[in-house]
């Protein structure tokens, strides 16, 4: 079970023209910003990658609006777990569980994912805040993931999991996001 003491979470590469093109990129945007809203809620760390920004472009605007008070770190590498700067940053936050979200599933999400279980850090994949191009690249990643000793959940699921108790301070503002 995720907990908020020892809970971060990871966007990855919501960014550019690519961000409108995975599948249901509109949902996929909008549940990643609550996912964001819910960590910010909750106090996690957040850790916001980008994907060779130069050419693929920036973070979106909804998200990137949402994480005003970081700066996003630039990865060339697909696995953001290859970047010093993405390593120095887990080092810092000092937590054990990762949730993890952004685009491309099959690709750089598949990639930082399976290696930080490597690692031993237990890493949860938010499965509606996570797509491909072709839904069928975003299923394929998404059934690897447990042979690699990464977990699937949701949204709702990993938020009301790491609030806990409806007596909770942050319970309203996560209920907020989620209706």
């Amino acid at each position: 079970m995720l907990n908020k003491e020892d809970t971060g979470l990871i966007v990855v590469d919501i960014q550019g023209k690519l961000a409108t093109l995975v599948d249901d990129s509109e949902t996929i945007i909008e549940n990643c910003g609550k996912l964001i809203q819910g960590a910010k809620a909750l106090g996690l760390p957040i850790i916001w990658l980008e994907q060779n920004p130069e050419k693929l472009g920036p973070t979106v605007d909804s998200i990137s609006e949402l994480m005003a008070d970081q700066t996003p770190i630039p990865k060339f590498t697909f696995d953001g777990c290859n970047e010093v700067a993405f390593k120095h940053a887990l080092n810092e936050a000092q937590k054990h569980s990762w949730i993890v979200c952004g685009i491309e599933a099959h690709i750089c999400v598949y990639q930082t994912a399976t290696h930080l279980a490597n690692l031993h850090f237990d890493v949860h994949v938010v499965s509606d805040c996570t797509s491909s191009r072709d839904s069928r690249n975003k299923e394929l990643a998404l059934s690897k993931f447990a042979s690699r000793n990464v977990k699937i959940t949701g949204l709702e699921m990993c938020l009301y999991e790491l609030v806990k108790d409806c007596r909770a301070p942050e319970f309203k503002q996560i209920l907020n996001l989620i209706k």
